[in-house]
């Protein structure tokens, strides 16, 4: 009798530490964003609730002022910046365990046509190989097609779905989004 009740212990005691090790391997989602304005970090919020992720704001070291943002001034700041696109502004703290992470959603505002050269150093920034990443963008303008190119082109061997631009997005259509 003592010899059945030892086994069956040992069994619920392996059964228990393998729902422990399952339950923390449980990949999560992040959506990480730059915003300039407020405009995509508005966005995020809403899609960090709808997808029930974590939220990190991508923060440069140096913030941008008004005058940096000006995109008809060839010397402001984000014209020097998108002029070289191999410049890699330096980004204020980052994402404590990267790893728990499977599916990030990566949000900025369109700058000529691409996103800001701040996500390549997001991108750079960490080893994002097997996970998902999804680009989301907001933009007065622009569409999204060309910027998830870029990415694509740029990060060939990083796993990409398919962007969206979130102007004026619902949050009925955020929450469908997130679910596929």
């Amino acid at each position: 009798m003592k010899k059945i009740l030892f086994i069956a212990l040992a069994l619920v005691t392996a059964l228990s530490s393998c729902a422990q090790k399952g339950k923390s391997m449980e990949k999560k989602t992040l959506v990480a964003y730059f915003s300039a304005t407020g405009t995509t970090k508005a966005v995020a919020e809403r899609l960090a609730k709808a997808a029930k992720a974590d939220l990190y704001e991508i923060t440069p070291e140096q913030l941008y002022t008004d005058a940096d943002l000006d995109w008809r001034n060839k010397e402001s700041r984000s014209s020097v910046e998108m002029q070289n696109l191999n410049s890699r502004p330096k980004i204020k703290g980052s994402v404590e365990n990267i790893e728990q992470y499977d599916k990030i959603y990566i949000g900025f505002p369109i700058w000529w046509y691409t996103c800001p050269t701040i996500i390549n150093t997001f991108i750079e920034s960490y080893d994002l190989n097997g996970k998902t990443l999804i680009p989301f963008a907001t933009s007065g303008s622009s569409t999204i097609e060309k910027t998830c190119n870029d990415l694509k082109a740029k990060y060939p061997s990083l796993t990409w779905k398919e962007g969206k631009l979130m102007n004026s997005i619902t949050d009925k259509e955020l929450k469908k989004w997130a679910k596929e």
